[in-house]
């Protein structure tokens, strides 16, 4: 079984996805973003987005309860439903659900961001929290009658309320529970790079000791991307490869060696 991570990005070519996964003759179940979108939603709808980074350097976008009804409109409407009929459009039966959909996945509202505002510590408290527990038997139910799961944000808190959370900790949870063949990431670069700003950088592998090393040298998202990946990698049984979305076969040219692999 393939695990497919689609980021959110605009230039991603989530249709070139789609198509390759149909050819591939794999079970799969995709976890997709929709960042641009529910940026460009909040924006038509005068919502405007709030980042935070916390003491001790990560930044995460603080999800108030209007940033939540944008992850519903764009995450599990439009983004989700789009790429539901682009798989029935390339023969592949898939079900679209988000994380609230059956509990598929629940997990545990924050507590509280500890962030420096005005030159005081604040706590910061939102709809976000971690994912912890999925709801496998539904996994299951889908996957051994061919039904292929396309899953999404938001997930839901222990008291039903539904929360943001970060994709790489959904799948490093799925990793987990389904020791997927491989793990593949689609990104808007073409791999996992030494100069994010250098296309030409590109790192071809990394190992699990390495990935720990980087997680000191990056800052931002980057940092909690990079912490997320490290954890996916220790809990997958196969391989992780982080590729280009945006070339026009990006499964056949992952596959084919293109993109970080980490093993």
């Amino acid at each position: 079984m393939y695990l497919i991570k689609i980021g959110g990005g605009e230039s991603i070519n989530a249709e070139g996805i789609i198509k390759d996964l149909s050819d591939c003759g794999k079970p799969f179940i995709i976890v997709h973003g929709a960042n641009a979108l529910r940026d460009s939603i909040a924006s038509q709808m005068g919502w405007e987005k709030q980042t935070l980074t916390s003491l001790s350097g990560y930044s995460s976008v603080f999800s108030d309860q209007q940033a939540i009804d944008a992850i519903l409109m764009s995450y599990a409407g439009l983004r989700n439903k789009r790429l539901v009929e682009a798989c029935q459009l390339n023969g592949i039966n898939a079900v679209g659900l988000s994380g609230i959909d059956g509990q598929l996945v629940r997990g545990r509202r924050n507590k509280g961001i500890r962030v420096r505002e005005n030159g005081k510590n604040l706590i910061k408290r939102d709809y976000s929290g971690k994912p912890k527990e999925l709801n496998t038997d539904l996994l299951e139910l889908l996957l051994t009658n061919g039904y292929n799961p396309v899953l999404c944000i938001p997930i839901i808190d222990e008291n039903g309320y539904a929360i943001n959370s970060e994709n790489d900790d959904i799948v490093t949870l799925l990793a987990s529970a389904l020791k997927p063949e491989c793990v593949f990431q689609f990104i808007e670069a073409p791999g996992f790079m030494d100069d994010p700003a250098d296309e030409n950088s590109l790192v071809k592998s990394l190992s699990g000791a390495e990935l720990s090393a980087r997680e000191q040298q990056v800052e931002g998202r980057m940092k909690r991307k990079m912490l997320a990946l490290k954890k996916m990698f220790e809990q997958s049984e196969g391989r992780v490869i982080i590729a280009d979305g945006r070339v026009e076969h990006p499964l056949q040219a992952a596959l084919g060696g293109h993109g970080t692999i980490i093993e």
